[in-house]
């Protein structure tokens, strides 16, 4: 259940259509669920404590114990269901028991459809580089996922800089923006002197040797001279769109 599930559910109990009985019974659920096997306890309740309801992290786990948590939260909701890092041997075999929409390039998995983007403005989610795509579209999927309309700006680094200043538009329309680059991370810095909105920046570990795994971008990020400009961990396209999504959607 989520924030929205529990006001109409008050709401409905306030206009007498609904007793507090019944609202009670549809309120009243575990507020975790264990599966059978003792796995992993499932947070039941945080829809309606965050507004988004418990998001798989795919890595790690067995296909069977993905399986079997999408299992448990699809037998008390029918919402849909966001996996992250998730293999190709993990999304075949759930395939074949679920509803499964699947990116190879992303690592994301959706069991079920979307609802319709209730965010109130535009997400832009924009790459240094074609290399850094996979942590963008991870940024972009989760960030649709969580009921946002998304444009993607993808390769407009600060090595031809030319190809970012033709979307100005685009830029200057966002609500959020989240910059994602590897090497030596500038672009973060330099959509943060453009724009009027939160800028989120997503250091990669793409890059040569100095690179250092993308430390060398995530220290960049930090020590940007742009108002403006927060930093997630390195290739953290994940924590970018629910961040990103969080300022969308604030009222």
């Amino acid at each position: 259940m989520e924030q929205k599930e529990l006001l109409t559910i008050l709401d409905q109990v306030a206009e007498g259509g609904v007793t507090p009985k019944e609202a009670l019974q549809k309120i009243r659920v575990e507020p975790y669920k264990e599966t059978a096997e003792g796995y992993a306890k499932i947070d039941m309740h945080r829809g309606i404590r965050q507004g988004v309801s418990e998001i798989i992290y795919g890595a790690g786990k067995t296909k069977e114990q993905i399986l079997g948590i999408v299992q448990t939260m699809r037998s008390e909701s029918d919402k849909a269901i966001l996996i992250t890092r998730m293999c190709q041997e993990a999304a075949d075999y759930l395939s074949k028991s679920c509803p499964l929409h699947y990116d190879s390039l992303s690592k994301i998995g959706i069991v079920g459809d979307l609802s319709e983007p209730d965010g109130r403005g535009k997400i832009v989610v924009a790459t240094g580089g074609t290399s850094d795509i996979p942590v963008a579209e991870e940024a972009a999927l989760t960030a649709e996922f969580l009921g946002n309309k998304v444009v993607r700006l993808y390769d407009v680094g600060v090595a031809g800089i030319h190809r970012l200043m033709s979307h100005v538009d685009e830029l200057m329309d966002a609500t959020v923006v989240i910059a994602i680059a590897g090497m030596e991370g500038a672009l973060a810095s330099v959509i943060g002197g453009m724009v009027d909105c939160p800028v989120i920046a997503v250091p990669t570990s793409v890059g040569y040797g100095a690179n250092f795994g993308g430390l060398s971008a995530l220290l960049s990020m930090l020590n940007s001279c742009a108002s403006g400009v927060s930093v997630v961990n390195i290739d953290n396209g994940f924590g970018a769109a629910y961040q990103a999504s969080m300022i969308n959607h604030i009222k």
